[in-house]
């Protein structure tokens, strides 16, 4: 069964960062795209970013040069760097590991002065 743990988010002012951690379990994690998605109140939950199995990166508009997203398959995790975080970046974001339909419990990031 795979398991998927996100960690590292939290409260932050605008134009600070945060590394959020999802931690997989329970396959050969190497093999698999992974997403994050993020969920804000009263919205949908929309693709923030992800990156293949081998490497290549995608991102949402609104994250684009702000966000990276890497994987270390060694310890099975996937990474993402927000850097000058924004308000309209609080959300719960959401690790998913698409192959299996699996979602992590989420993380709150919350953007505020």
């Amino acid at each position: 069964q795979v398991q998927l743990v996100e960690s590292g988010g939290g409260l932050v002012q605008p134009g600070g960062s945060l590394r959020l951690s999802c931690a997989a379990s329970g396959t050969i994690f190497s093999r698999y795209a992974m997403g994050w998605y993020r969920q804000a109140p009263g919205k949908e939950r929309e693709l923030v970013a992800s990156i293949s199995s081998g490497g290549t990166t995608n991102y949402a508009d609104s994250v684009e040069g702000r966000f990276t997203i890497s994987r270390d398959n060694a310890k099975n995790t996937v990474f993402l760097q927000m850097n000058s975080l924004k308000p309209e970046d609080t959300a719960v974001y959401y690790c998913y590991l698409s192959y299996f339909k699996s979602w992590g419990q989420g993380t709150q990031v919350t953007v505020s002065s």
